[in-house]
């Protein structure tokens, strides 16, 4: 298998929304914008999904992605230990902080069955001494580094996935017709594109950009009288 395709296969894989790590639980508090009839339809689905990928994973876990990247080229173990600990300080809501931890651990355990990376061993050292809570942007950014996935298609990688994972819960929560969700992806791959260069270029200042009404809704999550989802 030549360069490009390792790339590409591991790109495929570490992106993959249907990768067995619980993702498909969680629908990141769109579930309380169904049940309030913020989202109701195809139309407002898609801005629900247009929005958190522009307004809220663009300055959060989607920088956290590039951020680790960059410091697992240089091995910067404790850069990407500082990196967990504000992912972690900057997820308010109770069901995000537990779900991004548990992604990235399932992320790990899959991964290294497979592959061997001394880097990525000493960052699951430091989870299990406590010094880091495996998030799953970072183990994200760390792996797209390590399996030498170039950053624009890592971060696209993940923008993707997100909006799939997203829109598939949408079909199922408002609910929608399968191929309106298709339709709202096709339609999406624009800002999915607009997204990952802009997260590239992005000043680490605005990294962590709060936004309220999301974290609100996760919190209200919590308490919805009936639920099909775990966040």
């Amino acid at each position: 298998m030549n360069n490009t395709m390792n790339f590409l296969a591991s790109l495929l894989h570490l992106a993959d929304p249907t990768l067995p790590i619980g993702g498909y639980t969680h629908s990141n508090g769109l579930e309380t914008y169904v049940q309030k009839r913020i989202v109701h339809n195809v139309e407002t689905a898609r801005e629900f999904v247009k929005n958190m990928l522009t307004f809220n994973l663009k300055y959060n876990d989607g920088s956290f992605v590039k951020l680790a990247y960059e410091a697992a080229q240089v091995e910067n173990l404790q850069t990407i230990l500082d990196l967990d600990q504000e992912c972690n300080a900057l997820k308010c809501p109770r069901e995000i902080r537990q779900a991004s931890q548990k992604l990235g651990l399932r992320l790990i355990k899959i991964f290294k069955r497979y592959r061997h990376l001394s880097f990525m061993d000493s960052y699951e050292a430091s989870v299990k001494r406590r010094e880091a809570s495996s998030h799953y942007s970072i183990v994200f950014g760390i792996y797209a580094c390590l399996l030498e996935i170039p950053l624009y298609e890592a971060l696209f990688g993940f923008y993707y996935t997100s909006a799939s994972g997203m829109i598939t819960n949408a079909v199922k929560l408002v609910p929608l017709g399968q191929l309106d969700g298709q339709d709202v992806l096709f339609n999406l791959y624009p800002v999915i594109e607009r997204t990952a260069l802009e997260t590239i270029h992005l000043e680490r200042e605005y990294v962590g950009l709060c936004n309220t009404s999301f974290d609100i809704r996760c919190m209200q999550h919590e308490r919805l009288y009936s639920r099909l989802y775990m966040s």
